[in-house]
């Protein structure tokens, strides 16, 4: 564009800002296109300008005005002079699309009771870092603050915050929510799976009814779907060969039969999701450090699959104490395998109390006995009465004595 074209539009803006008395109100895209391209010739009258304002042009290009506006009062010999020059130079074809693409014009005149109860709205922060200060100005995030997803939590991910900022909340997320809706996904659990699986909001929708209806075809029930995609969120993540594969991984490995293959991938719907490496080392762990026969591991898992995903060297201690020191056999161990999920220390403590009673029998042929789910599942009060025959109080005192 010719130059002295260029100064005649960045003139006749001037004399509209400054005549009228307004400050700009928000401005589209298109607006802020145009005052882009005259800011070149502004900056050019505004001496001093630091380096660190002109990161930012079209802000220093309103800010310059507002601040004209605000500071200064046009008195009539300049007032004339600007009319003069508004008179001169027509506003052009661009300025006039200009006015007709904004919501409120950008050179209407309004009265000093409009201009007073203008609010201005705040700028989109173009660098920030929290998810926080977009809130106000994203829609979809507002929305997915009030389900109930942790923004902080997701901010705390690569790339999981630049992902949310671009999903618009109708053609994105509001379809993907319906799908969780329609499997039977409770409302208080929308939340927590979005926080946990942010890329469930960019699967595609065929792709997740695709893997809904394999689960189904495998006899889950829409209550087993529903509870494994709140307990696993990423399920709905892996395609049906990939699922497909897990499942007859285990049912393999462990010798199960489909119904109790379903059962452990319902009870723990992780084992479809995460790293099979820990299973196997486990698998390994109870067939050869700990003794367990194939039927005994069937059994321990079919009750406790956590088993499979739990620290090995937990295992190996609860199972060391239990068999070592506590002379319990490994089919009694087998039928009761929840024991490893108690504390050792919890499990130690109460041991060596009923030992020091005199009551530390686990043998079923034996009288007194005490089976493993007496010893380890019930409360302080109610182990101390029913099992120590003691009193709490002299439980709490030896166990300073440790």
């Amino acid at each position: 564009m010719p130059q002295g074209i260029l100064q005649k539009q960045m003139a006749s803006c001037c004399v509209q800002l400054c005549v009228k008395h307004i400050l700009l109100p928000p401005i589209k895209t298109v607006a802020m296109a145009t005052c882009t391209q005259i800011h070149p010739c502004c900056r050019s009258t505004r001496p001093n300008i630091p380096a660190t304002q002109t990161k930012y042009p079209h802000r220093q290009h309103i800010r310059f005005y507002s601040d004209l506006i605000g500071k200064h009062q046009l008195n009539k010999e300049t007032t004339n002079q600007l009319q003069h020059i508004k008179n001169v130079v027509p506003l052009n074809e661009s300025l006039t699309s200009l006015e007709a693409t904004t919501e409120l014009y950008a050179l209407e005149e309004i009265s000093d009771e409009e201009a007073i109860n203008l609010t201005p709205i705040p700028p989109i922060p173009p660098v920030a870092s929290s998810l926080r200060d977009y809130v106000d100005h994203s829609d979809t995030l507002t929305k997915l603050v009030q389900l109930g997803v942790n923004l902080w939590k997701l901010e705390q991910r690569p790339y999981v915050g630049s992902m949310l900022l671009r999903l618009d909340f109708d053609a994105d997320v509001a379809p993907r929510l319906l799908f969780l809706k329609r499997i039977g996904v409770n409302d208080s659990c929308l939340g927590d799976i979005i926080t946990q699986n942010p890329f469930f909001l960019t699967e595609d929708l065929q792709n997740l009814h695709a893997r809904v209806n394999y689960l189904k075809s495998k006899k889950f029930t829409n209550e087993n779907v529903a509870s494994m995609v709140s307990k696993a969120p990423y399920l709905l993540n892996f395609s049906v060969k990939r699922l497909d594969n897990r499942l007859g991984f285990y049912q393999k490995q462990l010798g199960l039969n489909s119904a109790n293959t379903r059962a452990i991938a319902a009870r723990l719907p992780r084992l479809l999701c995460g790293s099979l490496e820990p299973v196997k080392e486990n698998l390994k762990v109870c067939e050869i450090e700990l003794g367990f026969k194939t039927n005994e591991i069937q059994q321990i898992v079919l009750a406790v699959p956590k088993i499979l995903t739990a620290n090995k060297r937990k295992l190996t201690e609860i199972f060391d104490f239990l068999h070592n020191t506590m002379k319990v056999p490994h089919h009694l161990i087998a039928k009761f395998p929840q024991v490893f999920n108690t504390k050792f220390l919890r499990m130690k403590e109460r041991h060596l109390f009923l030992q020091y009673l005199g009551r530390a029998q686990y043998d079923p042929t034996q009288a007194r006995y005490i089976s493993l789910d007496r010893l380890v599942a019930s409360p302080d009060e109610s182990f101390c009465a029913d099992v120590a025959l003691a009193t709490h109080e002299d439980f709490l005192l030896f166990q300073k004595t440790l």
